[in-house]
């Protein structure tokens, strides 16, 4: 068969957009210092976690790698007298746990290699820029026309992705940009055919894709080269931003927040429409949509990174749509990250949270509806619109695309078959965590309703009413039983033995409403 059900086994293939949480257990005073006790849990499963210690100068130390962003991060202040105390130990555990909960909320921040390497250091303990310096290494001996000018350090999100500035040896003035990845967890194509997909990344022509250079891959890894864009990313342009600079840097707290004028919008939404539906068509999965994977060329966007549903890479995105079971596709997912990426667009800055219940002021009724149509309660309850729904909308529909330039990606039958077996794999691992998030929530939506403390004075109500009744019901009965005997007595006639309905024994117990 052209895929495996499994990934390669003895390889850990870690999910790393799915969140972590951090709770505070306890606190133990040592000779000259406090440690922390840190309950870590990844995703909702209580089974999947694990205790850290930590000292307040590991936190002072995370906090100040993390002054890259620019952010006003909730730290509390370094105390040097008095700082054994019990009431002043309570008051700063309460203050580093909302430090934790800020760092953990924060899309960006959560997602980075400095905060997973502080809350999971059994699985982030890797060099994985070294472990991409060794593959690529490798590649240049044979194919020795490469070389490298310098890495370009963590100006992307993915902590087992990296870039490395290039050069042709002959042509010393041009340069590229080399980018190498791990696989991730939903890499199901088997190594043939994953090898056989990256290599035909080159010959994928589209007026909307940015062209990939060159592609190479092994069993665990690939390794693509594209020319160097010095405008940089659609984010970069929003966020008035240096292309070569951190990611955490450029995004996490921007000078400005200025969105695109309405003609940018427009233009831009409808090239990326035309390339997400081009690739629909060609059955070709993507679902990695966001502004930083998008080029921007004049006034023309290009997509990147088509070897990310390959590599089986985990969405930007994904901690957004996995709570929503109605964004179950691979195309519903580009939809909706289409959404995030028209906010973007429009406001300058992302969502605060999804669904969005009302939008700010846009320049055009028409962007609102879009957004409304992807990023809404109703919608995100509904399930996503199509591509071509969209394009039919009115803020896509009078957009003129002038461009000669005719699509090609020629993907052999087999391939295709392969692809669609990928994607159907994807898809049901997105279903089962959907599946799971939603049956965790609506357990911990009734356990905290169960726990309210109206519920519990309801409980104690009818727990009492049901005490009485059954107290008044055993004084009719023994009342009863009583009349009958002495009725029987004064006769003095023997009554013929009979097969009566068994009386309900006397309540010895209180019933109450299980907690």
């Amino acid at each position: 068969m052209a895929f495996m059900e499994k990934p390669p086994a003895g390889k850990v293939l870690l999910d790393d957009t799915v969140p972590l949480t951090a709770a505070i257990e306890a606190s133990q005073s040592l000779q000259s210092h406090t440690e922390y006790i840190i309950r870590v849990q990844r995703g909702i499963s209580v089974e999947n976690s694990w205790q850290i210690v930590r000292r307040y100068s590991d936190f002072d130390l995370l906090n100040n790698s993390l002054q890259i962003t620019g952010l006003s991060l909730p730290l509390p202040p370094k105390k040097l007298i008095g700082n054994m105390d019990r009431e002043f130990i309570a008051e700063r555990q309460k203050g580093l746990q909302n430090y934790l909960n800020v760092i953990t909320t924060n899309h960006i921040l959560s997602n980075c290699e400095l905060v997973k390497k502080f809350l999971d250091p059994n699985n982030y303990s890797a060099n994985y820029t070294e472990i991409a310096l060794q593959q690529v290494s490798m590649f240049f001996r044979s194919e020795p026309k490469w070389e490298v000018v310098e890495p370009l350090k963590d100006i992307g999100w993915r902590i087992r992705k990296k870039y490395f500035l290039m050069k042709i040896k002959n042509q010393p003035k041009e340069r590229l940009v080399l980018s190498w990845a791990d696989l991730g967890p939903d890499k199901y194509l088997s190594d043939k055919d994953f090898q056989c997909l990256i290599k035909l990344l080159p010959s994928c022509l589209h007026p909307y894709i940015f062209r990939v250079t060159f592609a190479t891959a092994n069993e665990s890894s690939a390794l693509l080269i594209r020319m160097f864009n010095e405008k940089g990313t659609l984010k970069d342009l929003i966020y008035k931003a240096k292309p070569k600079d951190p990611f955490l840097r450029k995004y996490c707290n921007p000078k400005k927040i200025q969105g695109l004028e309405l003609q940018q919008i427009k233009t831009y939404g409808r090239q990326i429409l035309e390339v997400l539906k081009f690739l629909h068509d060609k059955g070709f999965p993507y679902g990695h949509l966001h502004a930083s994977n998008v080029v921007l060329e004049g006034d023309t966007c290009r997509l990147l990174d088509l070897e990310n549903s390959l590599l089986g890479l985990p969405s930007f995105y994904r901690s957004y749509f996995s709570q929503f079971r109605k964004i179950n596709t691979l195309e519903s997912v580009d939809v909706h990250c289409f959404g995030h990426l028209l906010y973007e667009m429009t406001y300058g800055r992302p969502p605060d949270s999804v669904p969005v219940d009302s939008f700010p002021p846009a320049p055009s009724m028409a962007v609102v509806a879009v957004l409304e149509s992807t990023l809404s309660c109703e919608a995100c309850k509904n399930g996503m619109p199509t591509v071509s729904r969209l394009l039919q909308m009115p803020l896509f529909s009078d957009v003129l695309l002038t461009t000669s330039e005719k699509p090609q990606f020629k993907i052999p039958t087999k391939l295709k078959e392969a692809l669609r077996i990928a994607k159907e794999c994807i898809e049901k691992r997105l279903t089962e965590e959907q599946k799971q998030i939603h049956q965790h929530r609506r357990l911990t939506r009734a356990q905290s309703h169960h726990g309210s403390e109206e519920e519990r004075k309801k409980r104690k109500i009818l727990a009492r009413k049901k005490s009485k009744r059954s107290a008044v019901e055993n004084s009719e009965e023994h009342s009863a039983k009583y009349s009958n005997s002495n009725n029987s007595a004064g006769s003095g006639a023997s009554s013929p033995l009979t097969s009566p309905s068994s009386p309900t024994p006397p309540s010895t117990a209180v019933e109450h409403a299980p907690f």
